[in-house]
């Protein structure tokens, strides 16, 4: 059974429609992340399961219950926000217990649970501290405990990494996935982080314009994009228009390649994804899948460099470890390659 049911939900502000009949289901225990760029409906997606916004169309299920037209207060929702809003008054067991103080939860019961949280995100010695004593990746951890403190039945955060430098980012990513499983809490995450949404997710909902593009695992979304801002929004790419005769051959410019994708289709012209990992550089012609450029730009990635090569009017994107481009130069003809499988249809 789902947790959160979304059923044909709309909301508009004035003639502007941010979320334009979405229909979502996430299941009890589930991360899943809302993808997208800025004003794609993703945070207003998740204001109206928080309550803090109603629907114009649609209904909102929490637990099998209908909370279309329940407040926040009565949701039974944790929201971590993007500015993490503590309490700069209060130190950090308080900020914690909050919620729990409000539920005239007994005084023993909170200092066990409060106590119990603070271990798990880390801070069990920071307690006594104040918010500004803390730093930022700290009093997201605080934030988070208090959302949990509560035993929301639905964990919703906004954004809630957006605000931190990199390496802190990349660290409390894992322990927000750790802390949700061992706590085996429903979980909507919103962000515009494309690799932030694939390493933590059980699944990924892509947005755009209000509606939801695709829904699925992070290798479904990367490797299986459903359509083309899918496959443009998420990773690199290299997007082909390849005309096909409808034997599972076609033509790319002026070269013919075959691509398992095109199998069993019918001919005409279609928009063709090859991720820039798949293309291989050869040293030798061997097959009909060889397409040849001159390299005109090199982006060093630490174990791995993104060769720019100009084939005619178009640039494709090559990605290859370092030690196996020691001889590709600036200027340089080369020869790319791949397999019939490596290409994918974009409906």
């Amino acid at each position: 059974m789902s947790n959160v049911d979304l059923q044909h939900v709309v909301k508009r502000f004035g003639r502007f429609t941010a979320v334009n009949d979405i229909s979502l289901s996430v299941e009890k225990a589930e991360f899943l992340s809302l993808l997208g760029p800025s004003g794609c409906g993703k945070t207003t997606t998740l204001r109206l399961i928080a309550g803090f916004l109603a629907p114009e169309e649609g209904h909102i299920f929490i637990g099998g219950e209908d909370k279309t037209n329940t407040g926040p207060r009565n949701r039974q929702v944790g929201l971590v926000f993007q500015n993490y809003a503590l309490f700069p008054n209060l130190d950090v067991f308080e900020n914690v217990a909050f919620g729990l103080r409000v539920r005239k939860v007994a005084a023993s019961e909170i200092e066990k649970r409060v106590l119990e949280l603070l271990e798990m995100v880390g801070l069990a010695d920071k307690q006594r501290s104040f918010p500004r004593q803390l730093s930022g990746g700290q009093q997201q951890r605080v934030a988070l405990a208090r959302a949990l403190a509560i035993r929301p039945d639905v964990l919703l955060l906004d954004e809630p990494l957006s605000a931190l430098d990199a390496k802190v980012r990349n660290a409390l990513r894992f322990e927000i996935k750790k802390i949700q499983r061992e706590s085996a809490i429903t979980t909507i995450y919103v962000t515009h982080d494309q690799e932030e949404a694939l390493s933590i997710s059980d699944r990924v909902a892509v947005m755009n314009k209000g509606k939801i593009e695709q829904v699925g695992t992070a290798w479904d979304i990367y490797a299986a994009p459903q359509s083309l801002f899918v496959a443009d929004f998420v990773g690199v790419n290299n997007i082909l228009s390849i005309t096909s005769d409808g034997s599972g051959c076609g033509r790319w410019r002026d070269t013919e390649v075959r691509l398992a994708c095109l199998n069993n289709r019918p001919s005409g012209e279609y928009k063709i994804m090859i991720r820039p990992e798949r293309l291989k550089i050869a040293e030798t012609i061997e097959n009909n899948n060889v397409l040849t450029g001159v390299v005109e730009g090199r982006v060093f990635l630490g174990p791995l460099s993104r060769i720019a090569v100009a084939i005619g009017e178009e640039r494709l994107l090559v990605d290859a470890l370092n030690m196996q481009t020691t001889s590709v130069e600036m200027g340089s003809t080369i020869h790319l390659t791949f397999t019939p499988e490596d290409g994918h249809v974009l409906e």
